[in-house]
């Protein structure tokens, strides 16, 4: 029985390892969304850190349509890179944990 637990903790701790280089590894899992016309372009990382902000210059002369531009185009990039984050972490997670009888948390 010990033994069970000992290597169900190794491989929790293996899993948690795995887990870290994962979310290390999406710093640098770039994600691109702009706007339909183009004005206006963003990279964020699948961790969800802006990297790049580019805009037209018509931008610049209207305040609100600015605005605008940056909440649709970022919640969309936000939202792609939320995806990937989860999609990525869950699946290495999953593949990490021991068989835990009742423990069945990620079918």
């Amino acid at each position: 029985m010990f033994g069970d637990l000992m290597g169900m903790m190794g491989k929790l701790k293996e899993a948690q390892q795995k887990v870290a280089e994962t979310k290390k590894r999406l710093d640098h899992v770039l994600i691109d969304e702009k706007s339909s016309d183009g004005a206006l372009e963003v990279t964020l990382t699948a961790n969800r850190t802006i990297k790049k902000i580019t805009l037209s210059d018509e931008l610049l002369q209207d305040k609100e349509m600015l605005e605008d531009y940056l909440v649709t185009v970022l919640n969309k990039a936000i939202e792609r890179a939320t995806h990937i984050n989860e999609t990525e972490l869950a699946a290495v997670a999953k593949e990490g944990m021991p068989n835990i009888p009742g423990m069945d948390l990620f079918k």
